[in-house]
Order: C-alpha cells, then structure tokens, then sequence
C-alpha cells in the first residue's frame, strides 16, 4: 500500500496516507503518482524579507519580527543540495531572547507544506473559518489576527520541506533524493541545526511539533538530532500523528488497524446521534474492546464459530451504529473508508475522513467507500488562497514558481528497505532513553478517521525500549475535531492551553 499522508487535508494535517506495500489505499486522497520530476532548479537563496507586527493574546499586545527566508543546506563539501523555504516569528520585547523557547512545526503528507499549522493554529495571523470547521468558506478566504497564537510564550519556525512551499532542491541536484523517510529526516534536520546557529538559539529550549506524517518525522528527528548534530531536545508534540503505519493499513495479514479504527468509529457514530450514551464512556468501553475480546477474536480467523461471530457483531453494532448484519457480512472487519460511505447512507451523506464531523451529499448512495472526502474539500482552497494572499500581501514574499501547498512531486516516496513497514516508535524511544528530560504530548482528535488517537496509543504501548523512569514523560490529550481538530474552535483554545502548559513545563 502506498503511504501518502497529506495533512489537513492531510490535514497536513489531517493527513496521513501511508502504506507499505504495494496496493494503494482505497481512502486516499491521493490522485496517481505523476512521472518523476526533473531537476528542479532554484535561484540563489532569497534575501530574507522581514517585517514587524503584532497581535493580541490573552489581551496584552505581542510584538513581532516575521521573517521569510531560504536557508540553503550542503553537502559535507560544502555543494549546496536545497534551499528550504521558512516562516519565523521571534518575539521582539523579550529580554534574553537567546534563551527563549523556540518550536520548530511541520505538516505532513508527505509532500505538504506548513501552512495548516501556520495559520490554522499556531501562527499570529489565522484563516477564516466560519463556524465549528465543518462548513467551506466562502471564497476567497483571508487570514485575520489569531488571538489564540502561542507567540507569547515561544518563537515559532514553520518549515516547508523539500519540494513543498517554495523549498527547491538545487539546480544540479535530483529532487527525489530528499523524498524518503530517513532522507527527510536528515535535511529536515540540517536546517533545524543552520536556523539554530544561525539565529544564536542554542541556548534556548527546543521544541518540534508535527502534524499528521509530520509525527514520523518529529519521532526521526528527535533522535537524529540528539545522534549527528548533539541537539537534546526539550519537548516533541505529536498532532493527529501516527508512528506505525501497521496502525492504518487494514489487510489480511494485520489485524492491528481493525481494532485502532474502532474508537474512532464510536466517537463518529455518536457525534452523529447513531448511538447514546457518555461519549468518553464509549469510546473507553470500545478502545478496551478492540485490543481485548475484538482483537483476540479477530486473530482466531476462521476458527471463530457461528455463535461468537454474532455477539461479537451486535457488540460491534452497539458501540459503532453499524448493524450486525452489516459486521456480518464484513467478516467482523470494517474499513474506513466503507464505514464513512456507510454510517449516514440512509442519509445520503458521506462522511469525512480527515474529520467525520462532515457530512455532505454523496455523489453515488450504492457505493461501497466514501468517493470523495468533503473534509478535504472544504479546507484546500480556504487554506490556499488565504496562505497566498498573506504571504504575498502581509509579507512581501512573492516567487515565479507555485507555492506547492500539496505535492505529489515527492511521489513515489522512499519508505524503508526490504518489505517492512515504517515504525519509528523505536527512534522517539531511543531519544528519550538517551535524553530523560525529553516530554512527548500526543494529541489527538476523537473523530479523526485519517490517523485515529488509538493507533499512537497502540504504538506506545509498544515502545519497549523505553526505560520505565521515562514513560511518564509521555502525555495524550483528545480533542472533539477530526484530524485538524483546531478547526473547530473550543479546540483551538484547549489545544493553546494545552501547548503552553506543555512548553512551559518543560522549560521549568
């Protein structure tokens, strides 16, 4: 299956579409691989654009230099290999700024740029949205100020990874030898230590947070940077993330995913009214379901008899508003992309998969998965014209070539060697082994059908090289949204109290 993890969309955010094999999901989002780009050429890395401003946040003023800028990383002789295109803003009424935390943030895809976290969470300027985030804007859509910002309490770095935003590999070089999993992780990387030297950070606590297959780079990152470059890391978030893609790649031959999908299934049914009941009620009994009496049942195979199967079916129905009959029929095992085309089909609704608070007229009511995701609809264009119009009218930053919101030119991505599948549960593990004062904030969005919060929790849970000193440095918060939760508003607010309690502890 292949493994594309668009974020908001992906949701960059919402986005998680990986695979490991070599069947595509049926939920993808993703249009067929284009032929392989050519070299891609770029100018001489821009002169940095800077400007002044400020926002208000918790109702005192916030001024604040935002930089636009390309740093160029090299080869170790000195050849340089890419530009990477990066949005800054560093607090300008701080004492010792040196010393003040810094937190690098990232989307996913592969092949997103930052703005989902940019100005749909974390950033000074936000989209506008109406609404709880299940309703499209109407065009165009614009940015205003973001009240809700974490600038106050730390300097943000948005980067745009290779072949994203206006990042470029270099004129001689190939693009696709950035497009990989241990490759992205190490220009990625690269460009974290430059903008750290650069800007006489070192001295400040640092912190990463990805969104969607952002999280597999920040679980690389946090142990490539401590490994090549000695850069201990205060704190790594992982938003809508996932760090095992068995965790989202239902087959035959893994079961894990049937019983992750499952709490996520229950927190959509009951934002839909298809079932009753305490919502966290719900999806507790249903996650201790899934990796209890489900999964045990689901690895019997055939085995399983006619009576079991049909307690099993009802108990599924109960916990998912799905009938029996329909489990039935399914073998006990549900895909996603079935349960969104299925859940409101009465309705003539298809549900979304970034976040199944969404539910739109379906194109065809027989269809046995979700043909579209309206979700995803209703952000792209929101996100992009609104990006566009503030990067070139609020920042001065304008370039001949598109700014790549969503590439598929990072396709066909470079996942591992051999036949495996991609984990790199064992990387953030070996990080906080070597680095005890290194805390994980796991977040997660309770009808979130890209990457469900159970998935993380099952990778988790399976980090047995973690030291047991260590495990409490992990934490897990939900939010009611999908896959970019923070579109919803009292999200957006819980999540800013979340992260500042986050950031602030571990610079204590």
């Amino acid at each position: 299956m292949q493994r594309y993890l668009i974020p908001i969309i992906l949701s960059a955010h919402m986005s998680v579409f990986g695979a490991q094999a070599a069947e595509k999901p049926a939920d993808s989002v993703d249009k067929p691989a284009a032929e392989a780009p050519a070299k891609e050429a770029t100018e001489k890395p821009m002169e940095p654009i800077v400007r002044d401003g400020s926002v208000t946040i918790a109702g005192k003023k916030v001024p604040y230099q935002v930089t636009t800028a390309k740093i160029q990383i090299k080869d170790d002789d000195g050849k340089p290999r890419a530009s990477i295109f990066h949005v800054s803003y560093t607090r300008t009424d701080t004492k010792e700024p040196s010393t003040r935390p810094v937190l690098f943030a990232f989307n996913g895809g592969p092949g997103s740029s930052s703005v989902w976290l940019h100005i749909g969470l974390l950033g000074p300027k936000i989209v506008k949205l109406p609404g709880d985030g299940t309703t499209a804007a109407l065009p165009p859509a614009l940015v205003i100020e973001n009240p809700l910002s974490i600038l106050d309490v730390c300097d943000l770095v948005f980067i745009d990874p290779v072949s994203t935003g206006y990042s470029r590999a270099e004129k001689e070089v190939k693009a696709d030898e950035f497009h990989g999993v241990d490759e992205d992780i190490e220009s990625v990387g690269n460009f974290v230590r430059r903008w750290v030297t650069e800007h006489n950070r070192w001295s400040s606590p640092k912190f990463i947070l990805g969104e969607s297959y952002g999280g597999v780079r920040a679980a690389g990152l946090s142990n490539h940077l401590q490994t090549r470059y000695g850069m201990s890391l205060n704190g790594v978030v992982l938003l809508s993330s996932l760090m095992d893609y068995a965790t989202i790649q239902p087959s035959r031959s893994n079961e894990i995913s049937y019983a992750a999908y499952l709490g996520s299934f229950t927190g959509t049914a009951h934002y839909h009214h298809k079932i009753q009941g305490d919502r966290e009620s719900l999806i507790k009994e249903s996650n201790d379901f899934a990796f209890g009496e489900y999964a045990t049942a689901l690895l019997k195979g055939n085995d399983l008899d006619a009576a079991a199967c049909q307690g099993l079916a009802e108990k599924l129905a109960r916990l998912t508003g799905i009938s029996a009959t329909t489990w039935l029929d399914h073998d006990l095992r549900m895909d996603p992309t079935f349960f969104r085309a299925e859940l409101l089909r009465k309705e003539g609704k298809v549900i979304g998969r970034f976040d199944a608070r969404v539910a739109w007229d379906t194109t065809d009511k027989s269809a046995d998965a979700a043909e579209y995701d309206p979700s995803y609809a209703l952000s792209f264009g929101a996100f992009s014209s609104a990006m566009l119009d503030y990067l070139g009218r609020d920042l001065g930053c304008k370039e001949d070539q598109p700014y790549e919101i969503l590439s598929r030119k990072v396709q066909p991505w470079r996942w591992t060697g051999g036949n495996q599948v991609v984990d790199v549960s064992d990387r953030l593990a070996k990080a906080m082994a070597d680095n005890p004062h290194l805390r994980v904030l796991i977040m997660g969005g309770r009808t979130d059908l890209a990457t469900p919060p159970a998935g993380t929790a099952f990778s988790v849970r399976h980090m047995r090289d973690l030291p047991a000193g260590v495990r409490s440095n992990i934490s897990t918060v939900y939010f009611d949204g999908g896959h970019m939760f923070y579109l919803n508003p009292p999200d957006r607010t819980k999540c800013r109290e979340d992260l500042i309690k986050f950031i602030q502890a571990g610079n204590s």
